[in-house]
């Protein structure tokens, strides 16, 4: 009996949350924010995790990911940035998830084969999302956050070839591109068959850009294996680049190592290894 009542002292002396083992407590990660643009004409949702450290006494590095929604790839892209803060393998960054919704509207550039047309009505207004990054969600990130003035940006599939296409279009937009298994295959190898004339046209600052591309063959393929040519022909003089072809994976499987060996790749002393 002597048992039984102090076992019953002790359940009355612990804490509620203690007692209930189903207890639980929600785990915040990030800030949501959302942004009204007049380049969408609509309320756009933007995803910001700042490391420890990242704060008013010490500015880091910003990295964009496209496709940033929380249903999205925001949460393992920026648990990445949490690996490199903790293990210092690239520096610590503020990532900032960019959302997407019609996905083909805003991140394939405009196509011209009738066919692409047709399947994709919607598509081709790259150029809208691209000046919504410039003009409305990098402004509203770097005025809140202690930037280092250095940008990265991240995406994998019509994300990787939207960054493609920023890089070819519009590369100072970002210092690092980082594409992950691009849809090169958009309009036919649009991208790929003009890319050498893009990159005639840059201006040979110190950029750098990793491609990467699983075991998807075909046009797939074929885009990618164009833009790697012109690179090896054409690169800018401040251009470091390399292309990781990952035959082991799939389309659906290559991303989070691809991305973590990016990330690495892209912030290594650049005499650590050369571009091809």
């Amino acid at each position: 009996m002597r048992g039984l009542f102090v076992l019953a002292a002790a359940v009355a002396a612990t804490p509620a949350a203690a007692q209930d083992a189903t207890a639980g407590q929600q785990i915040g990660f990030g800030t949501s924010y959302r942004l009204a643009s007049t380049t969408m004409d609509a309320e756009r949702t933007v995803n910001v995790w700042a490391p420890p450290g990242c704060d008013a006494e010490s500015a880091c590095p910003a990295l964009y990911v496209i496709d940033g929604g929380l249903a999205q790839d925001w949460y393992h892209i920026a648990g990445l940035s949490h690996l490199g803060a903790l293990s210092g393998m690239y520096p610590a960054m503020v990532v900032v998830g960019v959302e997407t919704g019609d996905r083909v509207n805003e991140l394939a550039p405009t196509a011209s084969d009738p066919e692409i047309l047709a399947e994709y009505p919607t598509a081709g207004h790259a150029e809208r999302f691209r000046r919504h990054l410039a003009d409305e969600v990098i402004p509203f990130v770097e005025a809140r956050y202690n930037l280092a003035g250095e940008r990265a940006v991240i995406g994998e599939s019509l994300a990787g070839l939207f960054i493609v296409d920023t890089f070819l279009t519009q590369p100072d937009l970002f210092d690092r591109y980082l594409a992950i298994s691009p849809s090169l295959w958009w309009d036919r190898v649009a991208v790929g068959r003009t890319a050498r004339a893009a990159l005639d046209a840059q201006d040979g600052a110190e950029r750098r850009l990793y491609l990467t591309v699983a075991d998807e063959g075909g046009l797939h393929q074929l885009g990618m294996d164009l833009l790697v040519a012109a690179l090896r022909q054409r690169a800018p003089e401040g251009l470091r680049w390399t292309y990781v072809p990952r035959p082991d994976e799939a389309h659906s499987t290559i991303y989070h190592g691809a991305a973590l060996d990016a990330l690495r790749w892209s912030y290594a002393d650049p005499t650590e290894g050369e571009a091809e």
